[in-house]
């Protein structure tokens, strides 16, 4: 029993989540209140980084249609969009060689869109979002949902203070009860939240198992002569297989800054298989090589990326809540975009939340307005005719590229609509099921290609080392016995951050034991989404605990 009070806050609408869907969708409601008047409505946003932007990871390219909505005059209020695409290349690529497509597929093509830092553009919008008056509560984690019955009915927030058996330090301090008449979870891929909310709720029912991919990026600064700013290059082929989905990126951000990275769909059956490896083999391919020359790596970070599209987004409102952006799927992974539809849809769920509290009705059938703005607008025609792609790659990559051409005639139809899918993890082979494949020879020379430990360091992530751990194993003698004898333990592989190590058992025993490095943690989630047994759950950490991701 508690021996302490906890605090309550009672706002009209709280966002979780300060990225581009939260922060639009604080920015829609201040607009909203500007326009139409009436009460003014408290607003208050979430964000678990310590400040706004320091856990944004994208690639970036930036389709600004939702931004020309929001905030129509981005460019006089001096938005970071300061490099326009003058360029698309695709290659696909052998060990040696890289072949050029004569011509770009439409759905790559980047005319009118811009390289930008999603850190960057997030700390800018977060300005404006407190400038219009709304409350951005940084390094403040979501740990709960709040119900009244079946309604939801807002969010408590982390306890801070706790040692890592959960015992109080001095400088405990426990978390506020956020109570708000319309919740907008906004927490990102595979976010802790919106997992309550999808199985409380069922809200996944009828619908297909998302689709993930793990996206590994790093920041390089090279001569500027290099690669012109605004130059978009996405390759596919080496060093992955027919059998794997993904394929790699570079961006040429001005002042000689080359944003490189790599995405694995993680739906891979080689369980010896390691994304982070794989892009490592990436930058050794001659052209890659070639554009990091003479360059110095200077960040790195990974991030999940939702990709199962249009068929595997979940029913996103219920009483009291709505859920917006990469926590819902809104992800179009043929054009490799997601920014300017998750702040679309967090405009939408503003526009649905703010009816609502006038209204003083936030049932869920008054907050259905919300799929309503959704079916009508733009992230459906986006999404729908794109809804079938990526589940036709699980049939390798030459049927995917197949089906993603025909897909452009046919608006996506095909015989069975939608086409079938399986979680990614339960895709994954035993070792003893596993064809041997093609050694795939690994050199860290930390010049070009870097371990996963070195990485880490440039990730800027910073942890307190006396806390409960993030990273709940619900069953650790799994890891030593089935998994390591029918998986050689993957975690060690797909986690890009080195935060799972299989050591010797300290019990004397001569067996093995997991160690859990979660002070290592990026906050990528690949573990909560590709672990075979499901056994492991992210949850954020103590409040402002994370990557750093400057520039990125």
């Amino acid at each position: 029993m508690n021996d302490f009070q906890r605090d309550t806050l009672d706002v009209d609408v709280l966002i979780v989540g300060g990225g581009p869907a939260g922060l639009a969708a604080a920015y829609r409601l201040a607009t909203l209140q500007r326009e139409r008047g009436g009460e003014p409505l408290s607003v208050a946003v979430l964000e678990k980084a310590r400040e706004s932007g320091a856990h944004m990871l994208s690639g970036a390219v930036l389709d600004p249609q939702a931004l020309d909505e929001l905030v129509p005059d981005w460019r006089a209020r001096g938005a970071p969009l300061d490099t326009a695409v003058r360029e698309d290349r695709i290659y696909f690529l052998t060990r040696k060689r890289a072949l050029r497509f004569p011509v770009t597929p439409p759905p790559l093509r980047n005319h009118g869109h811009y390289v930008i830092s999603l850190n960057r553009f997030v700390k800018w919008l977060a300005g404006l979002v407190e400038e219009a008056g709304v409350d951005v509560f940084a390094g403040f984690t979501g740990a709960e949902v709040l119900f009244d019955g079946d309604r939801v009915a807002g969010v408590r927030t982390g306890d801070q203070g706790l040692d890592r058996s959960g015992a109080r330090k001095p400088t405990f301090e426990p978390g506020v009860d956020i109570r708000a008449a319309v919740t907008i979870f906004a927490d990102g891929v595979r976010g802790n939240l919106t997992k309550t909310l999808i199985r409380r709720f069922a809200l996944d029912e009828g619908r297909l198992p998302q689709q993930y991919a793990v996206g590994i990026k790093e920041l390089w600064e090279v001569p500027p002569e290099w690669l012109a700013p605004g130059a978009v290059i996405h390759t596919l082929g080496y060093p992955l297989g027919l059998g794997e989905f993904g394929g790699g990126f570079i961006y040429a951000l001005p002042e000689g800054r080359l944003s490189v990275g790599f995405v694995a769909g993680l739906d891979y059956r080689d369980p010896l298989f390691d994304p982070h490896a794989a892009f490592q083999q990436f930058k050794r391919q001659p052209l890659v090589a070639r554009l990091l020359a003479d360059g110095q790596m200077v960040r790195y970070g990974a991030k999940a990326l939702p990709e199962g599209g249009w068929h595997a987004v979940p029913r996103c409102h219920m009483p009291g809540a709505l859920i917006a952006g990469d926590a819902a799927g809104f992800l179009n992974s043929m054009r490799l975009k997601g920014i300017h539809l998750a702040m679309r849809s967090g405009m939408c769920a503003a526009e649905a939340a703010f009816e609502a509290v006038r209204a003083g009705d936030a049932s869920a059938a008054r907050l259905a307005r919300y799929a309503e703005l959704v079916e009508a607008g733009s992230i459906r025609s986006e999404l729908y005719p794109v809804r079938n792609v990526h589940q036709s790659f699980g049939y390798g990559l030459p049927a995917g590229l197949a089906f993603s051409a025909l897909a452009l005639v046919t608006g996506g139809w095909w015989f069975r609509d939608p086409l079938p899918a399986r979680p990614g993890h339960a895709r994954m082979r035993r070792v003893d099921a596993t064809r041997p494949a093609t050694a795939r020879t690994l050199v860290i020379d930390r010049k070009l290609t870097f371990d996963k430990a070195t990485n880490v360091h440039h990730s800027g992530t910073s942890h307190d080392e006396d806390q409960p751990s993030h990273l709940l194993v619900h069953d650790t003698d799994i890891c030593r016995t089935r998994c390591l004898a029918e998986y050689r333990n993957p975690c060690t592989r797909f986690c890009p951050a080195n935060v799972y190590e299989i050591i010797d058992a300290t019990d004397g025993s001569g067996g093995k034991q997991l160690q859990i490095n979660a002070s290592n943690c990026v906050h990528c989630k690949t573990c909560d989404i590709m672990d075979p047994y499901q056994i492991i759950d992210w949850v954020p950490p103590e409040g402002g605990g994370g990557p750093r991701y400057e520039g990125m």
